[in-house]
């Protein structure tokens, strides 16, 4: 643990919490891909079912059940409770686009060929992509609600203070996971444009995000 990993951590909770926060408030779930927080939550099953078999510390069991349970309650709130606001015209990215290469990937591309190992591998390429589905739905309506673009920032904040995670370990304990940084990077790389348009428009106190609509 160090203070990036721990900051990460946070920051990625934090995202979470924003995102349930604006569903509760506004009874609403507009402008939230169903599809995008269905594919975290497939990323949090997959990876964190060593839960039943190994423990390695207190702070690591509470965040993976706060991260699973945090994740469905999210699917719950969209598919159900609020399911009449889900704008599912708009969340239209195919994700089997997604999938399938992310399940070949894992298969080739793992350091063991077991069960757990390889669903661990699925779920860091799986996590890399998964926030697509919500980028195209932006893209597709043209604007985006101010919590939502907070809920991307924080996400996107957590993939880069894992970067610098992975440097400082590098360094300090000469630790290298080149299937994590490499997914980590790709992610990172989505929300570039993101970060530029978040910065430029959003803090100046603008309600919404205008992103161009595709061409």
């Amino acid at each position: 643990m160090n203070v990036f990993r721990l900051a990460g951590d946070l920051s990625h909770l934090l995202a979470i919490i924003i995102l349930l926060i604006k569903i509760y408030r506004s009874r609403s779930c507009a402008g939230i891909s169903g599809k995008s927080q269905v594919l975290f939550a497939l990323v949090f099953t997959t990876r964190y079912l060593d839960l039943f078999t190994i423990f390695i510390s207190p702070y690591n069991t509470v965040m993976k059940v706060v991260f699973l349970a945090l994740s469905y309650a999210t699917v719950y709130m969209i598919y159900m409770r609020h399911r009449g606001t889900y704008d599912s015209e708009n969340d239209s990215f195919r994700v089997e686009f997604l999938l399938v290469p992310v399940i070949g990937l894992s298969l080739l591309e793992n350091y063991a060929f077991t069960p757990l190992e390889v669903l661990w591998t699925f779920s860091i390429f799986l996590e890399s992509v998964a926030i697509m589905p919500q980028l195209f739905m932006i893209t597709k309506t043209g604007e985006a609600e101010s919590i939502t673009t907070h809920y991307l920032f924080f996400l996107g904040l957590y993939r880069a203070l894992y970067i610098a995670n992975w440097l400082w370990r590098y360094h300090t304990e000469n630790f290298f996971d080149h299937i994590a940084v490499v997914a980590g990077v790709v992610q990172t790389i989505f929300y570039c444009d993101f970060f530029y348009l978040y910065v430029t428009r959003v803090l100046r106190g603008r309600g919404k995000m205008s992103l161009p609509m595709p061409v």
